[in-house]
């Protein structure tokens, strides 16, 4: 090999590790970006736009957009996959709204105590307004004082803050949107029973964390349902505290002591999926009754092979960005409705393919 031909071959080689170099940067840098890029846009569904409509309805006349308002959020935990589903919603709703939003939780579903030093914290920043869905009654309710003394906006979303608490520690809510949970609880029991069938039988309640809102609301509507119901015998209601291990152990000690029951309400999805894998690995699945609450990812691919027998659904896409609106109305002043209210869908094995889209 000549000289130049030695030359020529070396200049190549640099070359060419250096295109892989470059090839690795440029890889690694669409990583980071990816990982911090906003939740992926939904896809439009007519069912999740009358849902949004309901709710629009009742907000009339909207507020100003796009003004770029700060708005702190105070979810529950993002240990649950219904409380990461609602922050991915609030954060595509405030793009859509031209708003900056921030959103905290606890590290868990029972610690009050972290959820309120949060809320502490959040009322020392410049937030226009708050959005705050509480363990349970009481529990952010100092929060909520400062806040106001601070002319922080306060809405209460989901699970209610005990309004006569917030009076009597000098405060007030701004605003207020919810879900009514008896008729959650009403609507799933009203299936169960259905499919149960004019020969009733047993059945059972597996509630959330005792005192929290959406878990007495669901399980007082199931329990009037199941009790007034000729044929039905509810022999147990037990907390299951949101938990997927406490809910599996629930069903499986239930299976023990009442091997006929038919059907089981859980105050919630992740309870609900549980309890069907308790009954799964028992053998018993077949011929038994399993609902849920909030229809997230996993219940609705365990609806759709039949793990599942349904699910009371409402938009979360609609409930984020009503909630947001209602916030920004607070916030420029307007007069704001005493209660928003989410309208409800029940969503089963039958009809599961009408709500494919859903978000």
């Amino acid at each position: 090999m000549t000289k130049n031909k030695r030359i020529l071959t070396i200049c190549l080689l640099i070359i060419f590790v250096l295109t892989l170099g470059g090839c690795g940067s440029n890889s690694n840098e669409s990583k980071v970006v990816n990982e911090g890029k906003e939740p992926a846009k939904q896809v439009s569904d007519p069912k999740v736009e009358e849902n949004e409509k309901i709710l629009m309805d009742q907000l009339q006349p909207m507020p100003e957009l796009k003004k770029g308002e700060k708005i702190g959020i105070l979810v529950i935990t993002l240990a649950n996959p219904y409380w990461v589903t609602l922050k991915e919603s609030y954060e595509r709703a405030a793009k859509e709204l031209g708003v900056n939003v921030e959103v905290m939780a606890a590290p868990n579903e029972g610690d009050t105590k972290s959820q309120l030093e949060t809320l502490q914290a959040m009322t020392a920043k410049d937030y226009q307004g708050l959005i705050i869905s509480p363990i349970e009654p009481y529990n952010l309710v100092p929060g909520v004082v400062s806040a106001n003394k601070k002319g922080i906006k306060v809405v209460n979303l989901g699970p209610g803050i005990n309004v006569d608490a917030v009076k009597e520690a000098g405060g007030k809510l701004d605003g207020r949107i919810t879900v009514d949970f008896a008729e959650q609880g009403q609507r799933a029991a009203e299936y169960i029973v259905e499919k149960i069938g004019k020969d009733g039988g047993k059945v059972a309640i597996i509630q959330g964390i005792p005192g929290a809102g959406q878990s007495e609301g669901r399980t007082s509507g199931a329990r009037k349902v199941f009790e007034n119901t000729p044929g039905i015998e509810l022999v147990s209601i037990q907390p299951g505290n949101w938990d997927r291990n406490t809910a599996y152990n629930i069903t499986t000690n239930l299976l023990q002591a009442h091997p006929d029951i038919k059907g089981i309400f859980c105050c919630n999805d992740v309870m609900a999926l549980a309890a069907a894998d308790a009954l799964v690995a028992a053998g018993k699945r077949e011929g038994r009754i399993i609902f849920g609450v909030d229809f997230i990812d996993e219940a609705k691919e365990a609806i759709g092979t039949g793990k599942l027998d349904g699910s009371i659904a409402y938009s979360m896409d609609a409930y984020a960005k009503a909630g947001i609106i209602l916030c920004l109305k607070t916030i420029q002043g307007m007069e704001v409705p005493k209660q928003v209210n989410s309208p409800l869908a029940v969503v089963t094995r039958e009809n599961i393919q009408e709500y494919k889209n859903w978000h």
